[in-house]
């Protein structure tokens, strides 16, 4: 009799069990695998969906009435001194009504730039109240430029609404930085403004960076300044308080002749200005009187002294 040890058939069974286990433990994880795929796919529905319907419903918001600008008292406007609420509103590219979803406001802002009057512009939505918020920036217009052969004598108002049809007569608003603005469309646009009192003649595109300066020189002067002569760029015209007054092509001389014509405030004690043609100041060393009715200019009164070093005055 052959008698076989049990302990032989023992890493069979163990075999079996590993095989059973692991086929079971596959199965498992497969299923569960593809519960966790579906589960994914669902919240991948639900977030698009979820998604489309906040976009959706941002849209049907924003087309709805409260959200639409349906009159221009909707749009504020912050920062204006010299133009007027109403005159800047006029301004605005917007047809009423409108819906904010559809107002693009750096276009806006841009047209607004484009207006000579305003030179910087901000515009901002506004969701509570719905409506536009406008910050501009204004340029000041601190002289009436006059080009061609428009008349400086003339109301200056008429004639901007008669020379739209003579492209070679122009009369235009300037600021300090010399930029133009269109006198016609400055008056149109508020009719309450004032213009200013100084008058340019003849200054040119290229001049403007020289207009900056000079503009700043008279600003520091004592004396009224009523008019700038520049149709001759040789020679500079003032039309002053003392009569008009020459200075030659316009250099860094030019504060300093201007110091020299203030020194002569006391001119009209000694000489009748209304006598004077102008006065010759293209050699501030030496200024010359220029008398109406003659030829060869005369030197100051003795009076007046030396006037970049003036006698002091009597006690």
């Amino acid at each position: 009799m052959i008698v076989v040890p049990l302990s032989l058939f023992v890493p069979d069974l163990e075999m079996t069990d590993l095989v059973s286990v692991s086929r079971t433990d596959l199965a498992q994880r497969r299923q569960l695998l593809r519960r966790q795929r579906r589960w994914r796919l669902l919240q991948s529905f639900w977030r698009t969906g979820l998604l489309m319907g906040i976009a959706g419903g941002l849209v049907w918001l924003t087309t709805q009435p409260i959200w639409v600008i349906q009159q221009v008292d909707q749009v504020s406007v912050e920062g204006n001194e010299l133009l007027s609420v109403e005159a800047i509103h006029s301004l605005l590219p917007i047809n009423y009504p409108q819906s904010l979803l559809y107002l693009d406001p750096n276009a806006i802002a841009d047209y607004l730039e484009a207006q000579g009057p305003i030179e910087e512009a901000t515009v901002t939505r506004r969701l509570l109240p719905p409506g536009l918020h406008v910050q501009i920036q204004e340029r000041y217009p601190v002289a009436v430029l006059v080009r061609g052969n428009a008349s400086a004598s003339a109301d200056l108002r008429i004639e901007a609404a008669m020379m739209e049809s003579d492209r070679t007569a122009q009369v235009g608003l300037i600021d300090e930085k010399g930029f133009w603005m269109s006198l016609s469309a400055y008056v149109a646009l508020d009719n309450s403004l004032s213009l200013p009192s100084l008058k340019v003649l003849g200054m040119q595109e290229h001049q403007r960076r020289q207009w900056s300066q000079l503009y700043q020189v008279l600003q520091q002067s004592p004396l009224s300044i009523y008019e700038v002569d520049w149709r001759d760029p040789s020679n500079l015209v003032l039309s002053t308080e003392l009569g008009t007054v020459h200075f030659g092509p316009y250099s860094d001389r030019f504060p300093g002749q201007l110091q020299v014509l203030d020194q002569l405030r006391e001119l009209p004690r000694h000489i009748d200005v209304g006598q004077l043609d102008y006065i010759d100041l293209r050699n501030p060393n030496s200024p010359l009187l220029q008398e109406l009715g003659t030829v060869t200019p005369s030197p100051m009164p003795s009076a007046l002294g030396n006037p970049e070093n003036p006698s002091p005055e009597p006690n």
